[in-house]
């Protein structure tokens, strides 16, 4: 058993990082922004099957400061670095994400060598792989990096492309012993533990609530919470994984439309209000000059992506639930827990 830090572990990736660590015995650390947080996780992972007691520790620390990191990681083996800003909408300057993102990275992982930690997963996102690039029919995969220079490309996906060069530059120039994985998750979807959860959430929450009027023309990669975790600590134990990118999807890119449909065979009259009505990209446009959440997604209308994750499965042995199954356990969580 060895001593983890995950940090935020107050948020949706985060949560179920600590929830499979504790399960499989692991003393394990957690950072937050606020202390104040803690009986609320702890009360969630209580819920969810982990007694945490003192096998759980809680450090403040926040990915602008320098403050609380050397305390959180004095002594681990291993650190999962989750915690990055995702917001819903676009901010008003992309250095908003981007600072916080790229600063933080390097904080944790100067914070890790110096403590002696064998080996950090850091949890980046396929937004450092497949955007700023003509369409192609083959597959992503981790050789190819995000082009910043390639057009429309968001403040998240600079954010995510910028803080994993620099973490796989700050290994080469300065990490000494410490290790690095990455782990390139696609949209992240599976059961939510509470109403801290992924932007990618809202998909599936606005298509239960019929908050949309039809199916936008886009795709999406899908992958369930709890395998990109179980990811994660594949990564994090395997001496095969050390220097390596793990792209995280399971089957092929999804069009919404599809989702929809999926979420409407599988539960039945739960899913009523599910539109299924394919929309035509100018609308979808039109929504954008009001709506800053619709409008992120406008550079995406219509393009096709796809991604694989052979390599995850073939050196570490990881085999991902289906993606439809991901996203019914995304909408029986909703609905359990009346987030919906």
């Amino acid at each position: 058993m060895a001593k983890v830090l995950v940090t935020g572990g107050s948020g949706f990736i985060g949560g179920h990082a600590l929830l499979q660590l504790l399960q499989a015995g692991h003393e394990v650390r957690t950072t937050v922004r606020d202390l104040r947080r803690e009986p609320e996780v702890r009360a969630l992972l209580a819920a969810n099957g982990a007694d945490a007691g003192e096998r759980l520790r809680f450090f403040a620390a926040d990915l602008t400061r320098d403050e609380g990191w050397r305390e959180a990681v004095s002594g681990c083996d291993f650190v999962l670095h989750v915690a990055s800003p995702f917001p819903e909408t676009i901010p008003k300057h992309e250095d908003e994400l981007i600072v916080p993102a790229r600063e933080g990275a390097l904080r944790v992982l100067r914070a890790a060598r110096d403590a002696g930690v064998k080996r950090v997963v850091l949890t980046s996102s396929f937004a450092a792989v497949g955007y700023g690039h003509a369409e192609q029919q083959a597959p992503f995969d981790e050789t190819t990096w995000t082009d910043l220079d390639g057009g429309d490309v968001s403040a998240y996906v600079k954010s995510k492309t910028l803080a994993e060069r620099a973490s796989w530059d700050f290994i080469a120039r300065e990490g000494g012993g410490l290790e690095l994985a990455t782990v390139n998750p696609v949209g992240v979807f599976g059961p939510v533990l509470g109403a801290d959860y992924a932007t990618s959430i809202l998909l599936v929450q606005r298509l239960l609530a019929g908050a949309m009027p039809g199916c936008p023309q886009l795709s999406f990669g899908v992958v369930d919470v709890r395998d990109v975790v179980d990811l994660h600590l594949r990564a994090m134990l395997d001496p095969a994984a050390k220097g390596e990118r793990f792209l995280a999807v399971a089957g092929d890119f999804m069009p919404v439309r599809d989702m929809a449909l999926a979420l409407k065979q599988r539960l039945g009259a739960a899913a009523k209000r599910v539109p299924t009505r394919q929309l035509p990209n100018w609308l979808v446009k039109l929504a954008a000059l009001r709506d800053p959440a619709v409008r992120q997604i406008v550079p995406e209308l219509g393009k096709a992506k796809n991604a694989t994750s052979a390599k995850a499965q073939r050196l570490l042995g990881w085999s991902p639930r289906r993606n439809g199954d991901a996203l019914v356990a995304t909408a029986e969580s909703l609905l359990r827990l009346r987030l919906v």
